[in-house]
């Protein structure tokens, strides 16, 4: 019998973790992986900051789908045949020690993304997966008048075309919509895609002056979209970053791409407060604190810059004692420590980091197998379905997840 062929669309963590487990399945089929840049695991080199974020210690399924603004029922599904306890043992096996930081994030023991990369590569050329690299697809045909070469030609921007008796889609999200046309060519449903996990934009912002102060504790809200996220904020030279904005960036993708990313917000930089119970507790600061300046006398440990600033922004003077502070001047400092208000207008996104609200609707997947419902031999995994988690190694885990159902199922069937 001739050799069964898989064809892996997409050199990413998704496309990878396909085309190893498929050919160490089934050491009877040819895997080949088609990369359209010069490089290969780029996202998985960058993340966690060039640690790479491989998952996320959380070990209930039920919790964990709650990190997935899309996607929640899919995966809960999904990670009943492999989840974050079997990332875990996967690279374990292969001599890749994961440990969990305080936050539940989970890295290479060695802290560096190489390991990942060097795992992923060095299973591939155990099992003799080929890697085809500056491969673009252009264009998808299923074949179904020959019966001996049934399929799909795949036809690559440098006019090759290449056959698959199997083709698993793992090109990750697009920026554009224009760039699912030659999938939906194949008769499936798109959920248009926006972007996630992007930064603030706060052009003309006293606040940019800070970049770089990090807050390890904020509350951000959306104005108008009842959205609102707790976490880390770091400061930046184009506004505002950090866990919490990226998270509530992930929750609103597509509210705030309907407003066409000009919204304003409100960041609580004392969560333990509101504008009430810090109003409350104001004259026993005051008792306290009465006879030294409020500049250099700062009771919320908010770094020392950013105090400052909101001291500036609510026209307290540098000798003004916490005793003359008038209420007019309290009054607005305590909106500013619990309320304070920017007007967002535009986001940062990063290629390398890019992560896609949208994709291959779920209603077109098998989730016990990664298959289409409407083309047999044709599966999915990773970000390229309607699927996308907050930070914190989420999105991996789906890359992983559906990527070792889609390849145990290929192995399986061919």
């Amino acid at each position: 019998m001739k050799q069964k062929h898989l064809v892996v669309i997409g050199g990413g963590a998704a496309g990878f973790f396909t085309a190893v487990n498929a050919a160490a399945m089934n050491t009877g089929i040819k895997v080949t992986i088609l990369e359209k840049s010069s490089k290969v695991l780029a996202k998985v080199r960058v993340s966690g900051g060039g640690r790479c974020n491989v998952t996320h210690a959380c070990f209930d399924i039920d919790e964990m789908i709650r990190r997935y603004p899309r996607g929640t029922n899919f995966l809960k599904k999904a990670f009943h045949h492999f989840f974050t306890t079997d990332t875990i043992q996967w690279f374990e096996e292969k001599s890749v020690e994961l440990k969990a930081e305080a936050d539940g994030r989970m890295f290479p023991a060695s802290n560096t993304s190489e390991a990942i990369i060097n795992c992923l590569l060095k299973e591939a050329n155990k099992n003799g997966v080929e890697i085809r690299m500056n491969a673009e697809v252009r264009k998808i045909i299923i074949n179904k008048d020959d019966e001996a070469r049934s399929g799909f030609y795949i036809h690559l921007a440098n006019e090759n075309i290449l056959h698959g008796d199997y083709l698993c889609i793992a090109c990750g999200g697009y920026p554009k919509a224009a760039q699912f046309d030659w999938l939906k060519e194949l008769g499936h449903t798109i959920a248009t895609p926006v972007p996630s996990l992007f930064t603030f934009n706060i052009p003309g912002s006293a606040i940019t002056g800070l970049m770089g102060v990090s807050v390890e504790n904020a509350i951000v809200k959306i104005k108008g979209a009842k959205l609102s996220e707790k976490g880390s904020l770091l400061i930046t030279h184009w506004g505002l970053s950090g866990p919490a904005v990226l998270k509530l960036s992930a929750w609103g993708a597509r509210a705030l791409a309907d407003m066409q990313y000009n919204f304003s917000i409100t960041v609580n930089w004392l969560p333990d407060f509101n504008e009430q119970t810090l109003r409350n507790e104001w004259s026993i600061l005051r008792q306290q604190y009465g006879a030294q300046k409020i500049y250099t006398r700062n009771p919320f440990r908010l770094p020392a810059r950013l105090w400052v600033y909101l001291l500036e922004e609510t026209k307290i003077q540098a000798e003004q004692r916490w005793s003359d502070i008038t209420a007019a001047q309290q009054q607005l400092l305590i909106q500013h420590l619990t309320m304070h208000h920017f007007d967002v207008k535009g986001k940062t996104t990063f290629k390398e980091e890019f992560v896609t609200c949208g994709g291959i609707s779920l209603n077109d997947i098998d989730v016990n197998t990664m298959q289409s419902k409407k083309q047999p031999g044709l599966f999915f995994a990773g970000e390229v379905i309607d699927v996308d988690g907050i930070t914190g190694g989420f999105n991996f885990q789906n890359a992983w997840t559906t990527g070792w159902i889609a390849a145990k199922a290929i192995a399986t069937k061919a």
